[in-house]
């Protein structure tokens, strides 16, 4: 009972934050089936895939309903993506789940230091030209989203995180988006690779569907309050919570992947 209860509560914890950050929620779901249900390693891995679809369809429609989302770029990125998460999928199972949580730490925390970087240059240009909406025009170049839907996928199915941690960063510092705009678009993507990479990760055994189900209880309802948490902060601040999310996530999971914390 209260471990039903307490999976439920993971997912919804994990909805707020793909809500709040266009991540899927796979970021902190397969951190906490790990570190705190103990679940084998490519179980935890596998397991938030199906979680993702509910979770990113719920805050896009959310983030779509206020213009904020790029449904060319998020689809075409999803759909590029798709065939290289089935490879990252197998890859994965081919490496093993503690190389791979291993790199899943080290890339999360790689990311956290770009955010942060972003926020620190949102801030000066802010101080120096007053409050703007940040990004200018958004490209949409056909082969830079192409190339984007690969690393994507490749990520997705390889970590089981969605991509909409790399995706995010990606969509703000290379293509110009604005950030909010960016978190909608992430999402869009999000929800298509994840197909994929569950229906992959499930054949290959490393999906624990009755866990999976009770995290999406969850998810559903944490995925729209995340949303409009984000649409009522400033982008600075989405930024820098984003970046420490990610850095405490990543040291976390890295410290005790290596064996420091048992």
């Amino acid at each position: 009972m209260w471990g039903s209860l307490f999976t439920a509560l993971i997912g919804f914890v994990s909805g707020v934050l793909s809500g709040m950050f266009g991540i899927g929620g796979g970021v902190i779901t397969t951190p906490a089936l790990r570190l705190l249900l103990h679940t084998p390693e490519l179980i935890a891995v596998g397991t938030p895939l199906p979680v993702i679809i509910p979770s990113a369809i719920t805050g896009a429609i959310a983030y779509g309903r206020r213009g904020l989302v790029d449904l060319r770029v998020g689809v075409t990125v999803g759909v590029v993506g798709s065939g290289f998460a089935v490879a990252g999928a197998f890859a994965a199972t081919r490496a093993g789940g503690r190389t791979v949580l291993i790199v899943t730490a080290l890339l999360i925390m790689y990311m956290a230091a770009d955010m942060t970087q972003q926020a620190i240059s949102a801030g000066r240009r802010a101080s120096n030209d007053g409050e703007k909406q940040e990004g200018g025009e958004p490209k949409r170049r056909l082969g830079g989203v192409v190339v984007l839907g690969v690393a994507t996928g490749l990520y997705s199915g390889f970590l089981g995180l969605g991509g909409g941690f790399i995706l995010v960063p990606m969509l703000t510092r290379w293509f110009r988006f604005p950030l909010k705009r960016a978190l909608g678009t992430s999402l869009v993507a999000v929800g298509v690779l994840a197909i994929p990479g569950t229906i992959t990760h499930y054949f290959l055994g490393n999906v624990d569907l009755a866990m999976s189900a009770l995290l999406i209880v969850g998810v559903i309802p944490g995925a729209l309050v995340g949303a409009h948490i984000t649409f009522g902060a400033s982008d600075r601040f989405v930024r820098i919570a984003f970046a420490a999310l990610l850095a405490a996530v990543g040291v976390l999971l890295g410290i005790t992947e290596l064996g420091f914390l048992g």
